[in-house]
């Protein structure tokens, strides 16, 4: 798998529409690595779910009650969190709001086209 992009411009991206009041843009990826930016609307869900990937995330806007484990915290623009692998993790959106995800190694699923099913409102959560 080779990106052979090496500037991905924000204004050159569609949002890909992840459903319940949630988009992504990929900006960037090699192999080891993958970033991502998430546009969450009040109420979206990320469900608990976890995967293999090391994760660092970016609060860029918005407040986010964060679950990593047994822990949660609620988060605002310019926080951040860790998540190590296989670590089970979920956000639910209270204020509209903005991540930047960044994944290690890179998220082949959000490439190859598999619909990730962990995303959704919280009345369907």
């Amino acid at each position: 798998m080779e990106n052979k992009k090496t500037f991905h411009l924000d204004r050159e991206q569609e949002w890909e529409v992840m459903g319940g009041g949630i988009s992504r843009k990929i900006m960037g990826y090699d192999e080891t690595i993958m970033m991502v930016k998430v546009q969450f609307e009040e109420g979206g869900v990320g469900a608990p779910h976890e995967h293999y990937h090391a994760q660092t995330t970016y609060v860029v806007e918005g407040t986010f009650e964060m679950t990593i484990g047994d822990e949660t915290k609620m988060l605002k623009g310019g926080d951040s969190f860790y998540i190590p692998p296989h670590v089970v993790h979920g956000v639910i959106c209270r204020e509209k709001g903005m991540l930047i995800d960044v994944f290690s190694p890179v998220r082949e699923d959000f490439l190859d086209g598999s619909k990730v099913s962990y995303f959704g409102t919280e009345e369907n959560a």
